[in-house]
């Protein structure tokens, strides 16, 4: 329901209220509430750029760690408790940012900023996902696995939302570690112990992370400066950031091409990965004289999703292919 008031029913013939399928109708346009409505609002707290995103590399992490058979009853229970859990820390961090996501462009629709979910009813919903996905992963996979997703949510909306994300520059480095829990959860739900192999998997996401989101810090400068978001572009400026966008990636291919050499894929996952790294090397190159930051900036950051997307695919498809 929007929490706007709405004129009361008619008034019927026989001195009783009600509401027929027409005067509902209207009454849903004129409240701008209708139950799908309120289903694509609740739906979009969960941020599902972001959730479908982590859940990709959870789902890469499990088949990485699964060169052989692969349990796939244990393989959903992972990513269905492990895509609740990311979405209960996603649907609470829309109530601590409210008073940020009101200044900002991109955020400021948000159903938590608009009245139209009010905070406590997503603070329900987040609590509602958080235990049904904690239940998933309790009950039908392992302990390190509900280890890393409970860890992983603190991570998210303690210490990055509620700490770093707006005292520290060094927040995008705290929200990292959120960000590589998926994968690593993945990983240990087929593994069911931690190895080079989900150290690997681990640091990649990590450090992929901090080109991408320092990317957005970029052309979305002028946003976080207004909402007083310590971002490192508004503390170290545009020509700092751009030099750690450059040696983060670099980091970032680096342990990309890792698993070959460990044993765990073959020449053809390095191949993959190993063009498209020097590719975006090569783009953090040319954001060092770049005379349009924002413009480059995005350009960098549209392509770690297609580094993302690559690295989910070869890391569930590597152990198989020569």
């Amino acid at each position: 329901m929007s929490p706007r008031g709405s004129e009361p029913p008619p008034a019927s013939g026989d001195g009783t209220s009600r509401i027929d399928g027409t005067d509902s109708a209207l009454a849903s346009r004129a409240t701008g509430t209708s139950w799908r409505d309120s289903v694509l609002r609740y739906y979009s707290l969960a941020k599902p750029g972001v959730l479908y995103g982590n859940v990709l590399t959870a789902a890469a992490g499990f088949l990485f760690a699964s060169p052989g058979h692969i349990d796939w009853l244990l393989f959903l229970a992972v990513c269905a408790g492990t895509t609740l859990v990311i979405a209960s820390a996603c649907v609470v961090n829309n109530v601590l940012d409210r008073d940020i996501d009101s200044v900002m462009e991109r955020t400021r629709k948000r159903a938590t900023v608009t009245g139209h979910v009010q905070a406590r009813n997503a603070v329900i919903y987040s609590v509602l996902l958080g235990l049904a996905g904690m239940s998933v992963l309790m009950a039908w996979t392992n302990w390190l696995v509900v280890a890393v997703g409970l860890g992983g949510y603190l991570a998210y909306v303690v210490l990055y939302g509620m700490l770093s994300k707006r005292m520290s520059v060094h927040g995008t480095l705290v929200g990292s570690i959120s960000g590589a829990a998926p994968i690593l959860g993945g990983y240990v739900g087929a593994a069911g112990e931690l190895n080079a192999g989900a150290a690997i998997a681990f640091l990649m996401l990590f450090f992929w992370q901090m080109p991408a989101f320092y990317s957005i810090s970029i052309y979305r400068h002028d946003e976080y400066a207004q909402a007083g978001v310590p971002v490192i572009s508004v503390v170290r400026g545009i020509a700092n950031t751009t030099e750690q966008i450059l040696a983060y990636t670099v980091v970032f291919v680096a342990v990309s091409l890792l698993p070959q050499p460990f044993g765990y894929t073959g020449w053809s996952y390095t191949a993959v990965m190993g063009l498209l790294g020097l590719g975006w090397i090569a783009l953090g190159i040319r954001g060092l004289k770049a005379e349009r930051p924002a413009r480059w900036s995005r350009l960098m950051f549209r392509y770690s999703l297609v580094m993302m997307t690559a690295l989910s695919v070869m890391l569930a498809a590597g152990p198989r292919l020569p």
